[in-house]
């Protein structure tokens, strides 16, 4: 197919959900965490909502993929079961033995006599069901009553729901209250917007082996209208314009052609994201009826106009052979009505990075009759030769990099580079992974691997120290210093850092409480120097949401009053911490 055309290990646009594909986004990232706490020693009731196709079994897919210490755990994939028929699949998933026509009481039996056999060894149990909303109330029901296998200290089984919006709709009946009151976090998965979109696609064009600029910049924002940030549609449609593209023999996918992929894979016409002039003319008051004398002297200045008009189109030009300049100014920047503005780039090392909430956005459209210059965005510097050799140099493999910068936090350890990030975990280090620029790592102020693109490849450097003009790279043959204008055409924006985790959660948010909402309290009253309230209160609150809010404006981070990686990040307390020891 089209995978040899475009250099491809595989397709990239499935869509089966491979955790390996996971592109975590903060809205992902903090989905997963609600999932991982459910898993922990004192997590209960976790709900997970999201619209069909937003990647909640991908996520699924991944925490199962997290081989957690000491938890087993029972999938429900199909929900449409009675009460009895649901027990005994729990009890098939793990193992639980019963005799043969058991009831439904010998059943529960079981599973709790399992239950608390398993809690003795110091093992947890997590139940996981998959398309939620279509459990039968009485089922619901049977699912409250196993929240009661308890022992005087925690739950017994741990239960997970996931399901699309109507689950939260069913869980707001009134017969079931006595069950939504006994969920201890919730978390509704939205859409991707149209940055995260731009991301997403490259991230799995990248995993695939593929170039990450295999889509425009305006391929990418068409994907995104039209699939509206839900990824599994997002695969759908960059899946058939890849096809599209290999037909045509074209490298590069463009926004005509994801128009057609979308208007072929959503099965409906699809009309082109550009503005189109409204020819419909307005609806006039009715004027009184003209007299004859009027319709004469009308009549006649029509006359005189079009043979104005005609003398004009066939009356010599005052310069033989040089055409009328056209009467539109220079600062007009008229465009046509009927195509988008050419943008002309000239071609640059790196691969074009997803497109920024930055891009310019349309002009209103002009008279097609016009003549119109095409605007010509800046290209991104070349590298010089000798910066090359040199950052090549420097360069080492990621699975390399990432042990290096483990031992930056005094943590050593030997496993592959996916696996990096879980077997710093459990030290309470998490990885941060981003696209910014020099000064985002400079306010965050850790060490951090950076990904090159160099003669088309990509490429990872350690960065050790930043100032204002210059950053020092570590790499496998040594360190170098280059000066920032240097890297600037080689660094794609993507970074990975780390953090040190100072509550057991890596996301807080209104659906926290206790222990960790108690230390934000207290670390923003720290940061913000004012007063949050009683600093033991455990609970979220307006003001809480509102001083996140502040803070994540001060430190340039996206003010969503949630308190999730980058915020708790720019939080932690950095004594000890290797930093970028940034210079003047």
């Amino acid at each position: 197919m089209y995978t040899s055309f475009f250099n491809l290990r595989e397709v990239p646009f499935s869509i089966a959900p491979d955790p390996a594909y996971l592109y975590m986004s903060p809205r992902h990232q903090e989905a997963l965490g609600h999932l991982l706490y459910g898993t922990g020693q004192y997590g209960g009731f976790v709900q997970l909502t999201g619209e069909v196709g937003t990647g909640k079994t991908t996520i699924i897919r991944t925490l199962l993929a997290q081989k957690l210490q000491n938890v087993d755990v029972a999938m429900i994939h199909n929900p449409r079961q009675s009460e009895q028929e649901f027990v005994q699949s729990i009890c098939d998933e793990l193992g639980v033995r019963y005799g043969e026509r058991p009831s439904l009481k010998t059943l529960v039996d079981a599973l709790n006599a399992y239950l608390l056999e398993q809690h003795a060894g110091g093992r947890r149990t997590v139940l996981i069901i998959d398309e939620a909303q279509q459990l039968a109330p009485e089922v619901l029901e049977q699912v409250r009553l196993l929240t009661n296998l308890e022992t005087t200290k925690e739950k017994l089984l741990r239960i997970m729901l996931i399901g699309q919006p109507e689950l939260a709709e069913l869980l707001a009946r009134q017969d079931l209250r006595q069950l939504a009151q006994r969920i201890t976090a919730r978390y509704h998965l939205t859409p991707l917007d149209a940055l995260e979109t731009g991301e997403y696609i490259a991230h799995r064009l990248q995993i695939a082996g593929g170039a990450r600029d295999l889509f425009s910049p305006a391929a990418m924002k068409a994907v995104h209208k039209h699939a509206g940030g839900v990824p599994r549609l997002v695969n759908v449609i960059c899946d058939r314009a890849l096809l599209g593209a290999y037909s045509q023999g074209l490298r590069q996918v463009t926004p005509e052609i994801v128009h057609k992929a979308a208007e072929e894979a959503l099965g409906k016409p699809v009309a082109p994201p550009r503005r189109q002039r409204d020819w419909r003319l307005p609806r006039l008051p009715r004027l009184p009826r003209p007299s004859l004398r009027s319709l004469e002297i009308g009549l006649a200045a029509v006359g005189l106009l079009v043979a104005g008009l005609l003398l004009r189109q066939y009356w010599p030009s005052p310069t033989p052979g040089v055409e009328p300049a056209p009467e539109v100014a220079a600062e007009a920047g008229a465009v046509p009505a009927a195509e988008p503005p050419v943008v002309v780039t000239a071609p640059a090392p790196a691969p074009e990075t997803p497109p920024s909430v930055s891009q310019p956005t349309a002009i209103s459209p002009a008279p097609a009759s016009l003549p119109v210059a095409a605007p010509v965005t800046k290209p991104k510097p070349a590298a010089a030769a000798g910066v090359l050799e040199r950052v090549q140099a420097a360069s080492a493999p990621l699975s390399s990099l990432m042990p290096r910068l483990g031992k930056l936090w005094d943590k050593e350890f030997r496993v592959g580079n996916e696996k990096a990030c879980r077997a710093l975990h459990r030290y309470r280090l998490e990885c941060l992974k981003g696209n910014g620029e020099w000064s985002d790592l400079s306010a965050m102020n850790a060490p951090a691997v950076l990904t090159l693109s160099v003669g088309g490849e990509l490429r990872y450097v350690l960065l050790r120290e930043l100032s204002s003009e210059r950053a020092v790279l570590l790499g496998s043959q040594g360190s170098g210093s280059f000066a920032l204008s240097e890297l600037d055409p080689l660094w794609t924006g993507e970074y990975l850092l780390l953090w040190k985790r100072e509550t057991d959660e890596i996301s807080i948010g209104p659906e926290i409480r206790g222990e960790p909402i108690q230390w934000l309290r207290q670390r923003l009253a720290e940061r913000l120097k004012r007063s949050l309230g009683d600093p033991l209160d455990g609970r979220w609150d307006a003001e809480l949401r509102e001083a996140v809010q502040s803070f994540q404006t001060i430190h340039g981070i996206r003010p969503d009053g949630i308190a999730g990686a980058r915020t708790l990040q720019a939080l932690s307390d950095r004594r000890g911490s290797p930093q970028l020891r940034t210079r003047p």
